[in-house]
C-alpha cells in the first residue's frame, strides 16, 4: 500500500483578495528532499505559506501529515509538526540566538525538557555552537541566515519548508547544508527547498518541481530536468538549460499527481 504523503493539494486556488496566485493545483510530498524552482512570481512563496497553514486556502483542499486542514485548530495541531523558513524572517534584535531559537521551539510546542537539547542540538547543526551568545542584531547576513535554519529545524519536524535558505552562506556554508537536509531527509522529514539556485537543487533533492504561472508545469528527478535541455537554451549547465527550456515552452512534463 502506498504511503500517506506528508502534504498533499487537492484543486487548490489560492491568492490576495481578487488577485489568483495559484489555481487548480494538485500536488503530493513525500519524505525527501523536494527542490522548488520558478521565476519570481511564479507561486513558490504563496505555496509554502499554504502548507505552513500562514494563507487559508481560498478553495480547493490542504492535507497534512494524513489530515485535512480545515480550521484555524486543524492549522495549530499541525503547525507542531512543521518547520518554516520564509525569506524575511522576524526577530527580537536584543535576544541572543540561543534565546531565538528556543523561543521558536516554544512556538511549535517543543516540550520545555526537550527544548534546551533540541536547541542545541540545532544550533551545533549549522555550526553556531560557539556563537549562541551573540546578540541577532550583531549577526551577519549568512549568520542570521543560519540562525534561521537552525530555529526551522529545531525540534525535528515531520515537514521542512526553507525558502531561499542559502542566500548569504559562502561555498563551504553550503556545502554543510547540503549535508544537513540530506540527513534530515534520511532521518524521515520531508524537506521543500525553494532556491534559485539550480545547483542547490542538482546536489541535494529527490525531486524537483518547476512551478510558473502557479502551475506545476515539470515534476521528476534532478537527471531527467536536465535532460530536458534544449540545444539553444541558455545556462552554465545542463540542469539550467533544462529549467529554461521548461520555462520557455511552458509545457507539462509530468502531472504532478496527487
Amino acid at each position: 500500500m502506498a504511503a500517506v504523503p506528508v502534504a498533499r493539494l487537492t484543486d487548490l486556488t489560492q491568492g490576495y483578495g481578487s488577485r489568483r496566485i495559484i489555481e487548480g493545483l494538485s500536488l503530493s510530498v513525500q519524505p525527501g528532499v523536494t527542490g522548488l524552482l520558478g521565476p519570481n512570481g511564479a507561486g513558490k512563496t504563496t505555496l509554502f505559506r499554504t502548507l505552513a497553514t500562514i494563507a487559508p486556502p481560498q478553495s480547493g483542499q490542504l492535507e497534512l501529515f494524513g489530515e485535512p486542514v480545515e480550521s484555524e485548530r486543524d492549522a495549530r495541531r499541525v503547525r507542531r509538526r512543521i518547520g518554516y523558513l520564509p525569506q524575511d524572517f522576524g526577530y527580537y534584535p536584543a535576544f541572543s540566538i540561543t534565546d531565538f531559537v528556543r523561543y521558536c521551539a516554544w512556538l511549535r510546542e517543543v516540550p520545555s525538557k526537550e527544548a534546551g537539547p533540541a536547541t542545541e542540538r540545532a544550533l551545533a547543526s549549522v555550526g553556531l555552537a560557539d556563537r549562541s551568545r551573540d546578540r541577532m542584531k550583531s549577526l551577519s547576513g549568512g549568520m542570521l541566515r543560519r540562525a534561521g535554519i537552525a530555529a526551522a529545524i529545531v525540534g525535528s519536524p515531520s515537514l521542512l519548508l526553507l525558502d531561499e535558505p542559502t542566500v548569504g552562506l559562502d561555498p563551504a556554508q553550503r556545502l554543510d547544508f547540503r549535508n544537513l537536509i540530506r540527513s534530515l531527509a534520511q532521518a524521515g522529514t520531508a524537506v521543500i527547498l525553494s532556491t534559485h539556485l539550480v545547483e542547490d537543487v542538482s546536489a541535494a533533492c529527490d525531486t524537483v518541481l518547476v512551478l510558473n504561472r502557479g502551475s506545476v508545469v515539470h515534476r521528476g528527478a534532478p537527471q531527467q530536468l536536465a535532460d530536458l535541455a534544449g540545444p539553444t537554451a541558455p545556462g552554465d549547465s545542463p540542469m539550467e538549460r533544462g529549467y529554461m527550456t521548461v520555462l520557455g515552452d511552458g509545457r507539462s512534463t509530468e502531472e504532478a499527481a496527487c
